[in-house]
């Protein structure tokens, strides 16, 4: 559940931080007029959202064991491909994302009406998909030996909802968040789990016959480990660490998070460390006020 809170909190603290940039920018511009397009193209990507998790839910169900393991581990191959690009990208390109943004709306307010709608659409959007599609992966691992599927989607739940709320209170100037510290933590963190879920996409396609070595167990400690006990229910929540564990399954995940790691950590390290002084910090909160757009530098 943890986990799932986690990715809402990012993914919706992301999609909060371009839509406070996109509307702060017209009331600073006095373009207040065009408020309702943004709000338009913010409801289109929210539907388009729960229609696309609605569709990796309940759309696999019917067809055979197989299929349904083949489709789960690709789905979850694939969601571990775009987080790990989000990770990256959010790490490298927030600096000049409200420049960015900026931009975009000039243009599209001089084109036709629908412009600001899909500029929109498209910014809240693709954190929608990647967001349905990480909490798809994260839940079916997670809730696959257990009927408790609303925790998964009650903690994705919650982390958007206090991502709603941050987002609120920062576009008010209520409140700041060094961004730069925020994404470096969550993204670490989001590693680890993205470790597991392309794991269990691996074992998925192993039960598929796809992958060998399905009977090949690294470890079984499953009479060991109750699957039923909490630190079980949260190792697989949060990690989605299984008891038995093919060596597909442990060398996948072990590449993935000691490379993606080290990559991680040393762009990190890149970014964050000193520069000569320009006139203007390299690294500070994001201020943020309802007559001035909020930005992403430092992040």
């Amino acid at each position: 559940m943890f986990a799932n809170y986690l990715i809402g909190l990012r993914e919706g603290l992301e999609a909060a931080l371009v839509v406070s940039i996109l509307v702060a920018y017209l009331v600073k511009t006095r373009r207040r007029h065009l408020l309702p397009r943004i709000w338009a193209g913010v409801a289109i990507a929210v539907l388009v959202s729960l229609g696309f998790g609605f569709a990796l839910f309940y759309g696999p169900r019917g067809l055979t064991f197989e299929a349904q393991e083949a489709i789960g581990g690709t789905l979850s191959i694939v969601a571990v491909a775009l987080v790990t690009w989000m990770i990256f990208w959010m790490a490298r390109a927030a600096r000049g994302l409200s420049g960015e943004l900026r931009g975009q709306i000039d243009d599209a307010a001089e084109g036709t009406w629908f412009g600001l709608v899909v500029v929109a659409m498209l910014a809240v959007g693709r954190e929608g998909l990647e967001t349905a599609l990480f909490l798809w992966s994260t839940t079916e691992a997670a809730t696959r030996d257990s009927n408790a599927s609303w925790q998964p989607l009650a903690g994705a739940a919650l982390g958007i909802a206090t991502a709603v709320v941050l987002g609120y209170l920062i576009y008010r100037g209520a409140i700041s968040i060094n961004l730069s510290k925020f994404f470096a933590w969550t993204g670490g963190f989001l590693i680890l789990v993205a470790g597991g879920v392309l794991s269990y996409g691996a074992h998925d396609l192993q039960e598929a016959g796809i992958l060998p070595g399905v009977d090949d167990l690294a470890w079984d400690v499953s009479d060991t480990v109750d699957p039923t006990s909490w630190y079980a229910t949260i190792l697989k929540g949060v990690f989605n660490f299984s008891p038995a564990t093919t060596w597909l399954e442990a060398v996948v995940w072990v590449l993935y998070v000691a490379v993606t790691m080290t990559l991680f950590i040393r762009g990190v390290r890149r970014r964050s460390a000193p520069v000569a002084p320009t006139g203007t910090p390299a690294d500070h909160p994001v201020p943020a006020a309802a007559e001035s757009a909020p930005t992403t530098e430092g992040s």
